[in-house]
């Protein structure tokens, strides 16, 4: 019997779109000179997302922990082969070809974050800036694939995993989903963000 399950936490979400929001308006404001601060207070805000995304991958719920998507790269290639021939296994969370993105996302969140806070300093050099654009332009590569990845999945799936991202359900027989969604924590997410942003950034957008 088809049954709406809770997968995602609130903490799993908020991070999510949050994420997608600070790295979205971080580039966009990354080359005006005047737009600076908002583009370093954005590149901190993504930082203290990203901590916290790899603390939850440890701690937080079922099908947020890093556990539930450590995929070989036979399971990867298989999946990716049942997708070709239109009949990919369902997963409740990340599928195999999903988990390779977020991986490559978090690894290439944090490299683009770190480079970025080393090249504030005085005597960083020229190839930490350059890193930092690289990494930020390959991160948007991925971005990209990810999209069509999630595009093609949901149409073979036929669900809508963006939907799922802002509700947390999916449709599944299986009764596995989670019991508890920590709003109180998601809460806590935004009201942090918000609090650093004007406390960092001394005037509005102009």
């Amino acid at each position: 019997m088809i049954r709406r399950i809770l997968v995602w936490d609130v903490p799993t979400r908020v991070f999510h779109w949050l994420q997608v929001l600070s790295f979205g308006a971080s580039y966009l404001v990354a080359f005006s000179e005047r737009l600076r601060n908002y583009h370093v207070a954005l590149g901190y805000i993504l930082l203290g997302l990203l901590v916290f995304r790899l603390l939850w991958g440890f701690v937080g719920t079922r099908y947020a922990r890093f556990s539930s998507f450590l995929f070989n790269p036979k399971e990867v290639a298989a999946y990716l082969l049942t997708m070709l021939k239109g009949k990919p296994k369902h997963y409740l969370g990340h599928n195999p070809a999903g988990s390779v993105s977020v991986w490559l996302l978090l690894s290439l969140g944090m490299f683009v974050c770190v480079t970025g806070v080393l090249a504030l300093q005085d005597d960083a050099s020229d190839l930490v800036v350059a890193m930092h654009g690289v990494s930020t332009n390959v991160m948007l590569g991925v971005i990209s694939l990810h999209l069509v990845g999630v595009l093609i999945s949901s149409m073979l799936h036929r669900e809508n995993l963006v939907g799922s991202m802002f509700t947390g359900f999916k449709s599944a027989e299986s009764e596995e989903g989670i019991r508890r969604t920590y709003e109180w924590l998601g809460v806590l997410m935004v009201v942090a963000v918000v609090v650093f942003w004007f406390a960092y950034v001394k005037k509005p957008l102009e």
